[in-house]
């Protein structure tokens, strides 16, 4: 475990809607808690993106299922459903001043990756979190980093494995009637077998 020098342990934050997770993210999270300081990673699965409104979701408890299964006895790993007691759309800031108060033993950290980094000026409350809030950007495959970031001391930049891959071409290869092996752990290809999620639908 990796404590900081406060004595409360480092814990990596990984947003997203995970709809559905597949290898990049748990590659990206794995890497984030055994190659940095931190102790563990949460995944924070939101019910609903401010960026992403009127996207067609799978509903969050199916999402979490998914995410629970593909990281279950990882001791590392995480899941954390917070902001499906949140107000909606989830703000990171609201996000994150909840966690502050439920787990007063961790200090929290930001990943992002480096696509999101560039839209960071229009976050609710920004100020706030580079201030209060480390921040670990990882690059994206087709995006650089901006180079016209402001300085912040708690900005890190952790190289780490790049794989193309989206939850949108798993959603369309099924769509599609193509398979997903190895772009999703084995018990996530079948639980979205067996549910049929993101199945096409047959024609009348």
């Amino acid at each position: 475990m990796n404590p900081a020098e406060n004595g409360k342990q480092r814990v990596g934050l990984l947003f997203g809607s995970f709809n559905p997770i597949h290898i990049g993210h748990l590659i990206l999270a794995q890497h984030m808690a055994t190659h940095t300081d931190l102790s563990a990673v949460w995944f924070v699965v939101s019910p609903q993106s401010p960026y992403k409104v009127g996207q067609q979701l799978l509903p969050q408890a199916a999402r979490l299922a998914l995410v629970q299964a593909a990281i279950a006895g990882n001791e590392l790993l995480r899941t954390s459903d917070v902001e499906f007691h949140l107000p909606k759309p989830s703000y990171t800031i609201t996000t994150l001043d909840q966690l502050g108060r439920r787990y007063p033993q961790h200090e929290f950290v930001l990943l992002m990756g480096g696509d999101n980094l560039a839209g960071l000026a229009g976050w609710k409350e920004v100020e706030r979190i580079r201030q209060e809030f480390d921040m670990y950007v990882y690059p994206r495959p087709g995006y650089e980093l901006p180079r016209d970031v402001a300085p912040n001391p708690r900005l890190r930049i952790v190289e780490a494995p790049l794989l193309d891959i989206s939850a949108t071409f798993i959603r369309e290869c099924l769509q599609a009637g193509k398979s997903i092996r190895y772009l999703v752990p084995e018990v996530v290809e079948h639980q979205i077998i067996t549910n049929g999620y993101w199945k096409a639908h047959e024609p009348m």
